[in-house]
């Protein structure tokens, strides 16, 4: 745990930044719940937790991030919608404004955490927010220094936080009054415009998505575990496909559930703490996770409660879908303290098929992996997002499209060579629906889904019986102990099998349509992993 931390100077903070009232350092969390509470930036219910409301938004502002236009790294930016470029003439603007504001704020919480669990690759990170509860975000999320090693930090980096900051579009050349600005250069990035706290996680993993891959480290949006014998296994998987679920199992240590860097050494968390989505979380499916709802320290996103006895209802979307809690990583009890461990043996892809047509458990080839990591498949569901009437097609390249500063295939490229490399066997999981499309068919039950992935994880399934889907081209066991036999055939669990037919070639051709953009940057036994139409 930190504690304060004495300045000569508080206008060392940032170049700049000249507060103009008083400046916490590194509270600790006690401290910033007194001051979160005091400030009504939110409120304690029952049990412990810190709640919050982030509306209007709710979620990440993927349409206002940008990346300053600069020398330094302007030929290394896969420019486009992800990333927008910003002129230097507006980010000076912009940027004049957002510490114009944080200096006029009558507190300021400044905190000093480090991003990578390996010492010999960790990056130090300075946030600055006038909110005591984002600043708690930050303690949960990040690795926290030792106290002896706080009086001599030094940023790498430099988060201005300014939430409640709207920028002019016509001034600072943003989209709207919301702004995710990342300077390379400056090694400085402006948020404002949103109380989401997700935005401060998430550029900070654009910034090592960038930095990393010059350094010989493929960054990646996965969660990872280990088990009792050494064997790394990654989640590679879209948010609400269980990457956090899955990776947060009793059997196995958990190393971190969203974001790792591959070095020559192994996997290591970039995090120290955890970022579930808890909507309709189950206390006999997810023990762990729904435990930290109930924790003294976790923050609570966007939870509706009960106003008199002030208990969360996990259940409830009014405000939105995406209910979150932000907890430190060693709440879970079988986390993996140092964060890193050797090379991956396995390699899961996972996707919640709203289709209802993937199977959900197949093994693939070195080849088919490229192509689902380079697709980055998964569906959202209907009633989710205004307009969304029936299951739609999500394609995010290597999962993680919204945080790649670099063209997909630099990550791509070296996840090969690593599988290659370390023979790592490589799975896709359906998380998703059988029996049917969503509306129409059902979940597959999470025991199932948990006991397909420990038998892959566990080597039963490396010489078992399988066949070959006729559409997807993959390796489908016959049989898994422990799940029915019916479900790992999802054309069987369909009352209509021609439907089914004619549902899975509608999604191969989603699936081909999506890949044209990268045929011409892959071999063509990577093409041919396509899926098919019978």
């Amino acid at each position: 745990m930190t504690g304060p931390t004495p300045r000569d100077s508080e206008s060392a903070i940032a170049p700049g930044l000249m507060p103009g009232g008083t400046v916490r350092w590194n509270l600790p969390p006690e401290a910033l719940y007194e001051a979160a509470v005091h400030r009504q930036e939110g409120q304690i219910v029952a049990r412990g937790p810190f709640i919050t409301i982030t509306a209007p938004h709710t979620g990440r502002s993927p349409n206002d991030k940008f990346v300053v236009r600069e020398p330094e790294s302007e030929s290394e930016i896969w420019w486009g919608k992800v990333n927008q470029p910003m002129e230097m003439e507006h980010y000076r603007l912009l940027h004049e404004g957002v510490i114009h504001h944080l200096g006029a704020q009558r507190e300021l919480f400044v905190r000093d955490v480090f991003a990578g669990a390996d010492p010999k690759h960790r990056m130090a990170v300075r946030f600055v927010t006038p909110n005591a509860w984002h600043a708690l975000f930050v303690y949960n999320m990040f690795l926290r220094p030792e106290i002896s090693e706080l009086p001599s930090f030094a940023a790498d980096f430099t988060v201005l936080h300014a939430p409640d900051m709207k920028a002019d579009p016509k001034r600072h050349g943003t989209r709207s009054g919301t702004f995710i600005v990342i300077n390379f250069s400056e090694r400085t990035v402006l948020i404002g415009g949103t109380r989401y706290a997700g935005e401060m996680k998430k550029s900070m993993f654009s910034i090592l998505n960038f930095i990393y891959p010059a350094r010989g480290i493929l960054p990646m949006h996965c969660s990872a575990n280990v088990g009792e014998g050494g064997d790394v296994a990654i989640f590679f998987g879209l948010s609400g496909t269980g990457k956090t679920t899955l990776s947060a199992d009793p059997t196995r240590a958990l190393i971190g559930d969203d974001e790792h860097g591959w070095s020559a050494d192994g996997v290591f968390n970039f995090e120290g703490g955890c970022y579930a989505k808890i909507i309709r979380l189950s206390v006999d499916g997810e023990p762990e996770i729904h435990a930290t709802t109930q924790m003294f320290g976790t923050i609570l996103e966007n939870v509706v409660i009960d106003p008199v006895s002030r208990r969360v209802n996990l259940n409830d979307d009014s405000i939105t879908e995406n209910t979150r809690a932000s907890y430190p990583i060693h709440y879970i009890p079988n986390h993996l303290p140092e964060g890193r461990a050797g090379h991956p043996s396995n390699i899961v892809f996972l996707t919640a098929d709203a289709f209802g047509v993937m199977p959900p458990l197949a093994m693939l080839t070195p080849e088919q992996a490229m192509f689902h990591f380079l697709s980055g498949y998964t569906a959202k569901v209907a009633g989710t997002e205004r307009g969304v009437t029936e299951p739609q097609a999500t394609f995010s390249a290597c999962f993680g499209a919204p945080f790649l500063p670099r063209h997909p295939g630099v990550y791509a490229k070296m996840l090969g060579e690593r599988i290659a490399t370390h023979r790592a066997r490589c799975w896709i999981v359906n998380t998703g629906w059988t029996g049917g499309p969503y509306g129409e068919g059902h979940r597959i039950n999470l025991p199932f889904t948990r006991a397909l992935v420990r038998a892959a994880l566990g080597g039963t399934l490396n010489d078992a019986p399988t066949r070959t889907d006729p559409v997807f081209g993959v390796k489908v066991p016959l049989a898994v102990p422990g799940v029915p036999e019916t479900i790992l055939t999802p054309r069987s669990t369909w009352s209509d099998p021609e439907r089914y037919d004619r549902q899975a070639a509608k999604l191969a051709q989603m699936f081909r349509d999506n890949f044209r953009t990268y045929e011409d940057q892959v071999d063509p036994a990577v093409r041919a992993a396509a899926p098919r139409t019978p």
